[in-house]
C-alpha cells in the first residue's frame, strides 16, 4: 500500500471574490503594491504578518484602512449636510 501525502491537497484552498479582485486592481492602480500583497495574502487565508514586517504591516493598514474610513465618513457628512430644505421661504 502506498499513501500519497500532498501537502497542497491537505490544505484547503480559498477562492478570491469579484469584489476581493476589484479591491486587489483598485491598489495596483493605485500604486499601492505593498498593499495588494496584503489583500492577497488576507484573501487567499494567509495572516500577512507571517510574511510581513509588524511595523511595515501596521503602517500599512493605518495607511489603507483609516484613510479608506475617513473618505467613507466624509460621503457621510456631505450627504447629511447636503439636505435640501422643504421649508417653504416667503
Amino acid at each position: 500500500m502506498h499513501q500519497i501525502n500532498n501537502s497542497c491537497n491537505n490544505q484547503t484552498t480559498k477562492k478570491i471574490n469579484t469584489e476581493q479582485i476589484e479591491q486587489i486592481i483598485k491598489a495596483i492602480i493605485a500604486g499601492k503594491y505593498s498593499w495588494a500583497c496584503v489583500l492577497i495574502l488576507r484573501f487567499c487565508g494567509y495572516n500577512p504578518i507571517d510574511y510581513i514586517p509588524y511595523r511595515t504591516y501596521i503602517r500599512l493598514l493605518k495607511n489603507n484602512c483609516l484613510v479608506e474610513n475617513s473618505k467613507s465618513k466624509d460621503r457621510e457628512k456631505k450627504e447629511v449636510f447636503d439636505m435640501n430644505s422643504n421649508w417653504i421661504r416667503l
